[in-house]
């Protein structure tokens, strides 16, 4: 297979570079989907009321959401290490484009 720039095999979304396989469908959702049906699949897990069979089918797909989710922030990690890299620094949260700029207040 070949390897990207970065020296890594490129993503072909149905599984991710550096960890578990990921099925085709968990690699679709964005972050906030994969967050929350991992909360969900924690929940019902943790209530104790499925049997052995479902829940090893439960945990095995919170693996692979869990894994998503990791997927996206490390993908996220690096959209902002090349924006800050390429002089763009990403600004502060819940800063607005005209805070640090001199206001005619005083």
């Amino acid at each position: 297979m070949t390897q990207n720039s970065e020296g890594r095999q490129p993503s072909t979304g149905a599984a991710a570079t550096d960890g578990p396989e990921i099925p085709a469908d968990v690699a679709a959702l964005g972050y906030e989907e994969a967050k929350d049906e991992l909360i969900r699949i924690v929940a019902q897990l943790e209530s104790g009321g499925a049997p052995l069979e479902a829940s090893l089918a439960l945990w095995e797909r919170g693996e692979a959401l869990a894994a998503q989710c990791q997927r996206r922030l490390d993908g996220a990690r690096e959209r902002l290490d090349r924006a800050t890299a390429n002089g763009s620094e990403a600004p502060a949260a819940g800063a607005s484009p005209a805070d640090g700029a001199d206001d005619d207040t005083d």
